[in-house]
């Protein structure tokens, strides 16, 4: 079995960067790679699969979670936790896409008092579908 290559610091860097500025969020070592936590919610993970490639998992809406494990790579669904969801990362990486990822999945493991001071998208000029 292939070893997990180490996240290289600059890839880390770049996630801290969208992650810490989230309140009380910290980063921290995980069993491989590195996670990003509010409490003991985990926000964000980044590691590298035996596969060599780079992976970052978080949390989506149950309604979104589908969406993830339909669209197929770079966008997956984890086989574990019923939100969890996530994407390889490579050169073709949508870094303000993943922000966005980043900042709901943060939305919906903090407490709601650290949640409401997150600015999100405006959702309310989106059709209804009515």
């Amino acid at each position: 079995m292939a070893e997990r290559p180490p996240v290289p610091p600059e890839l880390a860097s770049r996630l801290g960067a969208v992650l810490t500025r989230f309140p009380d969020c910290v980063e921290e070592d995980a069993w491989t790679g590195v996670r990003w936590r509010v409490g003991q919610a985990t926000v964000a993970h980044v590691f590298g699969g035996e596969d060599q490639l780079f992976r970052v998992t978080f949390r989506a809406e149950l309604g979104e979670v589908m969406a993830f494990e339909r669209l197929g790579p770079p966008y997956f669904r984890a086989s574990w936790g019923e939100n969890v969801v996530g994407l390889l990362l490579d050169d073709r990486t949508d870094w303000e896409e993943l922000g966005e990822f980043l900042t709901d999945s943060y939305c919906l493991q903090a407490p709601a008092q650290l949640a409401e001071r997150v600015p999100r998208p405006d959702l309310v000029d989106q059709p209804d579908g009515a």
